[in-house]
């Protein structure tokens, strides 16, 4: 049976996974600074980096785990861009440019839906206006025997934790606070009881936390 999953989820130590003023530039808003570094550290997410071989380290080993056995995302409309509202350009066919990284069918839940986008590589970005569930079914018909990601961002991820839709929550805490933003945990009281739970924590100070049914 496929797995709904979460990967390279990162938060602050105040619990914030997004700052404020999100825009073109700066996909984390505010703290895009403060967040966005642990992905530099990573060959998965920067193919060209070079640290030592700090790339090839259990930061690796998590951020590679992303992409395998899955067969379609799920994502919030923040996560495709900074747009909010009704759409005012259709041109914007996310961050990724036009080979993006998923290469699955991706629903992005707006409560303004367009027609779907199809780019390279297979990624098509489908837009739905529906619950949870709802949009997890069409997701897991469209992924056949694969997992489904949620990709984010925190308020998509606390959603399926409030419905009890997740199976596996990959989440990175940064040594960084933030301070305002969105947050994830807000709502999740006593989450751990629903999972088996293990951390680790690297010298850059990050710690990797898995929650696993």
């Amino acid at each position: 049976m496929s797995r709904v999953r979460v990967h390279n989820f990162i938060v602050s130590l105040d619990g914030y996974a997004t700052g404020e003023n999100q825009r073109l530039d700066a996909a984390f808003g505010d703290a895009q600074d403060q967040l966005w570094p642990w992905f530099e550290t990573t060959h998965t997410w920067r193919p060209d980096y070079d640290a030592g071989g700090a790339a090839t380290g259990l930061d690796e080993s998590v951020a590679a785990a992303w992409a395998t056995g899955i067969g379609a995302e799920i994502m919030g409309r923040r996560k495709f861009g900074p747009q909010q509202g009704p759409w005012e350009n259709l041109d914007w066919q996310g961050w990724w440019g036009d080979n993006p990284v998923y290469h699955t069918p991706c629903f992005v839940l707006t409560h303004y839906p367009r027609p779907s986008i199809e780019l390279k590589g297979g990624t098509t970005f489908h837009f739905l206006d529906a619950p949870p569930a709802e949009a997890l079914a069409k997701a897991q018909e469209a992924a056949g025997d694969l997992d489904v990601r949620i990709g984010g961002g925190p308020s998509t991820v606390r959603a399926y934790l409030e419905a009890d839709l997740i199976d596996y929550l990959d989440v990175i805490i940064v040594p960084v606070v933030i301070g305002r933003g969105i947050r994830l945990w807000d709502g999740l009281d006593q989450l751990e009881k629903r999972f088996h739970v293990e951390s680790l924590t690297m010298p850059s100070g990050a710690t990797h936390v898995t929650f696993s049914r």
